[in-house]
């Protein structure tokens, strides 16, 4: 190294030429302003005959102020990605269709597992849904989001205590394309009826296109036919509807009350509590959880019928070791003490039978 010579910084941007020393390890490098910066030789290294001509950098300077508008930034290596892949549509998707599914968390224990709620969009749309339950007369949303083509979305998570209020659920869907032309469809509004007993049986849920795991699957529209359900039938005054592993069974309409006909007016309403009635198999349940279904058909069955004075309902429950009858018992006692009860006709319904009377 002697003065004269090319040399740049190794640590750090920078250099220029020898311009003296000082002692035996400081060089004195001049930059091109004439400043001249001591350095220690270790941090110093000869150029070759590299061109290190700036005229260059001036060139690209001016380049960046013509396109001052959108300069040119480097992303941090930290930064996430935002590169998203177009959308892919495929054969046959050209016609809509949407699904409901419930997928159990845990479907070896089917009894104590909760569940997880998706929406299906197996269509080359985007859908815009809103889904909602029933309260009364009225709706509530639990929610609402657009889901890309092909594409099945999280709703919620719930447990069995929820199933009382999902009854009765309704859909709509906006279907649509972004950034290209397509054949309209017309907005789908479609009502469901969500039976809280397929929930307690493990064939209710199966295997399915979209899901690793079984599911039980509703139809909202397939292949742009929306599904058409008749409405649940709590909505109608004074039914009550209830699904046995025989046959289904009739549908009880009790006769209106009318003033001055009073208790007794009418045929019995009668509803058998078996489990073997009300559940197509009780595999995978445990005493609880039948007796806790059992009550709830109860409670249900008294409230489809609070508006009938004078109406008389039969519960079947049979005689056994007494665990049900002591439960409808107390539930008539604590709960429903406005009603009336004794047991039911002996002749007609043996010893298990408890007679209420709606007041």
């Amino acid at each position: 190294m002697k003065i004269g010579d090319k040399v740049r910084f190794l640590s750090e941007i920078g250099g220029g030429r020898v311009a003296g020393f000082q002692g035996k390890n400081i060089v004195l490098v001049e930059d091109e302003d004439g400043f001249q910066v001591p350095m220690p030789m270790s941090e110093v290294v000869v150029i070759g005959e590299e061109n290190y001509d700036t005229s260059h950098v001036v060139e690209v300077k001016q380049q960046q102020k013509q396109f001052k508008s959108k300069p040119v930034e480097i992303e941090p290596a930290d930064r996430p990605v935002t590169f998203k892949a177009p959308v892919e549509e495929r054969k046959g998707g050209e016609q809509l269709s949407a699904y409901l599914a419930f997928v159990p968390m845990d479907v070896k224990e089917l009894s104590q597992t909760r569940f997880e709620t998706y929406f299906v969009n197996d269509s080359n749309y985007y859908l815009r849904f809103t889904y909602m339950t029933a309260e009364g007369n009225a709706w509530r949303l639990r929610d609402t989001a657009e889901v890309e083509p092909n594409t099945q979305v999280f709703i919620e998570e719930f447990g069995r205590e929820d199933l009382n209020g999902m009854e009765r659920i309704a859909v709509q869907l906006l279907p649509y394309k972004r950034d290209k032309s397509f054949l309209l469809k017309p907005a789908v509004d479609v009502q469901l009826r969500i039976d809280p007993v397929k929930f307690y049986k493990l064939h209710s849920f199966q295997q399915s296109v979209f899901f690793e795991q079984p599911a039980l699957v509703y139809t909202i529209i397939e292949n742009d036919k929306a599904r058409t359900l008749p409405l649940p039938l709590p909505h109608m005054e004074g039914s009550i509807y209830l699904q046995s592993s025989k046959t289904a069974k009739s549908l009880y309409t009790p006769l209106p009350h009318r003033e001055g006909l009073g208790e007794g007016f009418g045929d019995p309403v009668v509803v058998d509590l078996h489990a073997s009635e009300l559940l197509d198999t009780t595999a995978g349940l445990s005493p609880t959880d039948i007796l806790n279904y059992q009550l709830e058909t109860f409670r249900k069955t008294l409230k489809q019928y609070e508006k009938q004075k004078g109406t008389k309902i039969v519960f079947i429950h049979g005689k056994g070791e007494g665990v049900l009858r002591k439960a409808l018992v107390n539930e008539l006692q604590y709960r429903y003490k406005q009603y009336t009860y004794q047991d039911a006709s002996f002749r007609e319904y043996g010893y298990g039978a408890t007679q209420v009377t709606i007041k």
